[in-house]
């Protein structure tokens, strides 16, 4: 039996993971897909403390290397449920496989939010992305749309300009809630367009996407746009269907001061939970803090401490 499981590899994950083994905790992270998250799908990372530029990959790989010479077990699964016998946790995996732990650290992240228009659907992977770092190469010298006015939203537009021909940015209101230094960038690109107070209500095209249409939330004009590629960014929803606790309208997981959540021995980190700020930098804090909250834990209600049990196989 495992001291803790983490299911999710992004940096609240690995972070916890590798305070665990620090801890000498025999702990297992279960991740479904790859390593570090929605970092990987980031060009360039430009807030995380001591590293003012270094490219999402780089931070990916000096994640997944300081995770391997801690010793940190990964098992690449998806999660189906989790379940509370009593004492300990059964984790309960898609393959069949089931894993029995004491306590589990959920840091499942989230996915990018749907719009949910007409044509989302039917034209995603052939012209609507979510992801400008692994499909803008596609749309090099063609015109695009993107749809949001965050911080994702721009930077990925402010990656976009440096392949395609044009780019329109579609956002509901009159001003960005990006970074200050992101709306600059962005509002200097000669390539970058915005079309404010409006929304996408429809994606056209045959084979592939070939227009757009949005509505002035203001004066309810309906514009047609031709485009080869919408890329959406209006934020996220949480990866939380596989457990049963207490979340928020949304789905995020709520938890108290300890990222305990309401099962006992449970605790959540990063983006998969009820937070006012996700980031890399808090999402590593919440892991370092999740991880001292099993240690806690443990050393509370386990029989023995498991402050010097064997690395796991």
């Amino acid at each position: 039996m495992y001291d803790v499981v983490i299911i999710g590899g992004g940096p609240a994950g690995l972070t916890a993971g590798i305070y665990a083994r620090r801890a000498m905790l025999n702990t297992l992270l279960v991740e479904k897909l790859g390593l570090g998250g929605q970092i990987a799908l980031i060009e360039l990372v430009e807030n995380y403390p001591g590293l003012s530029r270094i490219e999402g990959s780089s931070m990916v790989q000096r994640l997944e290397e300081h995770a391997e010479e801690i010793g940190l077990s990964v098992s690449f699964a998806e999660v189906e449920r989790i379940e509370d016998a009593d004492d300990h946790k059964l984790i309960h995996r898609t393959d069949g496989s089931v894993i029995e732990t004491q306590c589990v650290i959920v840091a499942s992240g989230a996915s990018p939010a749907r719009l949910n228009v007409s044509g989302e659907a039917e034209y995603t992977g052939r012209g609507v992305s979510y992801c400008a770092t692994c499909d803008g190469f596609f749309f090099r010298d063609r015109d695009v749309v993107v749809v949001g006015g965050g911080n994702t939203a721009i930077a990925e537009a402010l990656f976009l300009a440096k392949m395609v021909r044009k780019i329109y940015v579609v956002h509901r209101r009159d001003e960005l809630r990006a970074d200050k230094i992101l709306q600059e960038r962005a509002f200097k690109n000669e390539k970058i367009e915005f079309v404010w107070n409006s929304v996408l209500e429809e994606i056209k095209g045959k084979e592939t996407v070939k227009k757009i249409v949005a509505r002035n939330v203001k004066s309810g004009e309906i514009q047609e746009i031709p485009v080869d590629g919408v890329f959406i960014f209006v934020g996220i929803e949480p990866n939380t269907d596989f457990i049963e606790c207490q979340k928020d309208e949304r789905g995020f997981i709520k938890t108290d001061a300890n990222l305990a959540t309401s099962i006992d021995g449970v605790f959540a980190a990063g983006d998969c939970r009820d937070t006012q700020l996700r980031q890399i930098a808090t999402a590593v804090g919440d892991g370092a803090l999740a991880a001292n909250s099993v240690i806690k834990y443990l050393e509370k209600n386990a029989p023995i401490a498991p402050l010097h049990k064997k690395e796991a196989n």
